[in-house]
């Protein structure tokens, strides 16, 4: 007859205390290194860029109004130079980045 997952599991951890084998290391332990910062921020990338086209594309569905009528919305904000720079290099980045780590991977 077989055994419960209990019973497997203190099996398990009995057999590991006798022969004094180490746990798994934490993600603390590790000594940070560019390749796994642009790892890191390529998956982040990624998911940014996969939830920003969702979003975008389902707002092209569900709203009522055509793409210009919101541009012009926008462009009536009269928003400083500044905050329009930063909010053209906040979509640009992830897509830069993105695409250029990509190709890096690939070569």
């Amino acid at each position: 007859m077989g055994s419960t997952a209990r019973e497997e599991m203190s099996r398990f951890w009995e057999k590991n205390s006798r022969s004094n084998r180490p746990l798994s290391p934490h993600v603390t332990i590790y000594k940070w290194s560019l390749p796994m910062a642009m790892s890191i921020t390529h998956r982040g990338t990624g998911v940014a860029l996969s939830l920003g086209v969702s979003l975008f594309s389902l707002a092209a569905l569900l709203l009522p109004e055509q793409f210009p009528h919101y541009l012009a919305q926008v462009r009536a904000l009269s928003l400083g130079p500044t905050l329009i720079f930063s909010a053209k290099f906040a979509l640009a980045f992830p897509f830069s980045y993105h695409t250029w780590n990509g190709i890096r991977h690939l070569v």
